[in-house]
């Protein structure tokens, strides 16, 4: 494609300057320079006429008396070059003028024609007309730019796309710096063979997908699976977020989708990728209030047309990541529009392992630093919890003057990221402090005593983040996907513990409990209202709004549409169940008040207890019984 030269002013006038200096230098060089003796004597010779005095300078012209009198005997070559190359004989001339209190009087006695002029350089006679001229093209320009002349913002360019063009040397993103989603990788290998070797699908009469949809938690790569996607099929990638459609100016989203597969088609074959696409595909709505909603409804029909109307056998593709599916319209998922969706779910334990890898490529690590140890203490984070871990670690090994990231470096960012950055300097009164060393007491022997719950990895009274005053950290010794309602009754009494063992030794509970309480009567609601796990109840849920895939927030309180007698009866259920969990934990406590006691004690001596500790503890008490 041929590229458009547009003319510019400036091009003007560059051109004009280059004019008026060459035509000031062509003139310097048509006047000849003469010391002020020469002049002196030239005014008594009467050999100069026409003067003009300034300040700095005199010029003239040469009479013929004068031209002879500075070339006689070959006294000025450069006069009588000058007289050779032009035709006027009587040549002007220059000096520096020099203080002469008699200049004025001998001209007139030698009746010699002068007048004065004021000093004006070449500069100020261009300046005097040209920056005039200069500062209104410039306001002019900065105007029409405001308006939106300019290419990239402006009132009449806001409805261009925002869409950021990568190229492939600019990506510089594979497969290689992607790990732990291989399942995801598989499916998008078939889209770069596409975009590599389309007449492969077209001689078959294949259609490959128009749409493929990334969806999972966040932080698990999504957006980095697109750019990688582009840097392996080495194709332009036009990467952009669903809010950079949303205007305050109505239309503005619509037309911003139109430009931006006009953008594609010239490109391609290319990808455009749109992040966060739950920010305009929604689910519509029969809601009569208009504005915002009508808006964003607008520019998502938009969308649907223009994903109707390309054609995939120029190469387009369309690629998106959200981590709200469940609330996109139908009509955007359907086949034919976004038909491909690829879970990108939760690493596994290898996959957890394979991403700390890419990670640390450019960490020197010491020799004791195990991967497999440092996966296995993450379950359930994505890789940008396990960046941020790496990250974590090797800041701290830099304050630490370390060499290299040692394991305890990787356990402290660890502890830092799952529980909060240690409070040392906040100081507990002992009573305080006993308190908080038995309840994590209670909460590590349930969980010790318990066959289906996670075994403990590190019980602490060191009070870290904003409100835990201690913690204790369980591990699981494998991933798992789903719970039984066995597990899930036992989670509820190592929940329970804590406050359990504050009643047995102290007769009464405190304000520590209250996250404890929260995550079971949550777990606990849930089994009833979601599960179907209560016998009186039987397989029912009672959920009626679905709840995110894969976010972790708060639903607000939905419609019931159950009865009152129905709500009650779950409210007994849910009591049941904490009842039930909080006589076990008591009976399991008060069973083992010995060992309550001296993992107590322990605990209070070394604020920090080791699974392995606690477990030997566990095992001395075992032998004597």
């Amino acid at each position: 494609m041929n590229k458009i030269t547009r003319f510019s002013v400036w091009y003007f006038l560059l051109f004009l300057l280059v004019v008026f200096f060459l035509q000031n230098y062509f003139e310097q060089q048509r006047i000849q320079t003469i010391s002020y003796s020469d002049f002196r004597q030239l005014v008594d010779l009467k050999g100069v006429r026409d003067l003009v005095l300034s300040k700095e300078a005199i010029t003239g012209r040469l009479t013929s008396a004068g031209v002879e009198f500075l070339t006689k005997e070959g006294k000025n070559p450069e006069l009588t070059e000058l007289l050779k190359q032009q035709e006027d004989k009587e040549p002007h001339f220059t000096t520096i003028r020099l203080e002469d209190a008699n200049l004025l009087e001998r001209l007139d006695k030698q009746g010699i024609t002068y007048t004065a002029r004021l000093d004006k350089t070449w500069l100020t006679a261009l300046l005097s007309w040209l920056l005039p001229m200069v500062l209104l093209i410039g306001v002019w320009v900065y105007f029409i730019r405001k308006i939106g002349a300019g290419a990239t913002g402006g009132l009449m360019s806001i409805g261009k796309s925002k869409a950021k063009v990568y190229v492939e040397d600019e990506t510089k993103i594979t497969f290689k710096d992607v790990a732990g989603v291989e399942e995801a990788i598989e499916e998008l290998q078939e889209v770069i063979e596409f975009l590599q070797n389309p007449e492969k699908f077209q001689a078959l009469g294949g259609k490959i997908p128009k749409g493929v949809l990334l969806v999972g938690p966040p932080g698990t790569g999504k957006t980095l699976l697109g750019r990688a996607v582009a840097g392996e099929a080495g194709v332009p990638f036009l990467s952009l977020t669903g809010s950079d459609f949303v205007e305050m100016f109505v239309g503005v989203g619509a037309a911003r989708v139109r430009d931006l597969f006009a953008q594609a088609q010239e490109k391609a074959p290319c990808i455009i990728f749109i992040d966060e696409l739950d920010a305009i595909g929604k689910a519509r709505s029969l809601s009569p209030i208009t504005g915002g909603h009508e808006e964003r409804e607008n520019t998502l029909n938009q969308l649907l047309s223009e994903m109707d109307g390309f054609d995939t056998r120029k190469g387009v593709i369309i690629m998106s990541a959200t981590n709200r599916p469940e609330i996109l319209d139908p009509a955007l998922i359907r086949p034919g529009r976004f038909d491909r969706q690829i879970l990108v779910d939760r690493p596994s334990l290898k996959g957890r392992e394979d991403i700390l890898r890419v990670h640390v490529r450019t960490v020197k690590l010491a020799e004791d630093v195990n991967l497999h140890k440092i996966a296995a203490r993450t379950p359930g984070m994505v890789g940008a919890d396990l960046a941020n871990i790496v990250n974590e670690a090797a800041l701290l090994a830099a304050r630490k003057n370390k060499s290299a990231v040692a394991m305890d470096d990787f356990e402290e960012a660890i502890d830092r990221v799952m529980a909060g950055l240690e409070k040392r300097n906040r100081v507990m009164n002992p009573k305080e402090k006993e308190i908080v060393a038995y309840h994590e007491t209670g909460h590590a022997l349930v969980a010790e005593s318990l066959p289906t719950a996670d075994p403990v990895h590190r019980v602490s009274i060191i009070p870290r983040g904003i409100g835990a005053l201690g913690y204790t950290l369980q591990l699981p010794t494998e991933d798992r996907y789903l719970m039984t309602k066995t597990e899930l009754e036992e989670r509820l009494a190592v929940l329970l513990g804590g406050r359990v063992a504050e009643e047995i030794i102290f007769q009464e509970a405190s304000t520590g409990a209250q996250n404890d309480l929260f995550r079971a009567t949550d777990i606990a609601r849930s089994m009833v209202r979601e599960y179907g796990m209560s016998p009186k109840l039987g397989p029912m849920t009672f959920e009626r709004e679905r709840r995110p895939l894969f976010l972790e927030t708060m639903m607000p309180p939905s419609a019931k549409d159950y009865s009152e007698l129905t709500a009650q009866e779950i409210d007994r259920e849910v009591s049941a169940l904490i009842a039930q969990a909080h006589d076990r934990a008591k009976e399991i406590l008060e069973s083992r008040r010995s060992t309550l006691d001296r993992v107590a004690k322990l605990l209070l001596d070394q604020e920090v207890l080791e699974g392995d500790e606690l477990r030997q503890v566990l095992g001395e008490e075992s032998s004597q019984a």
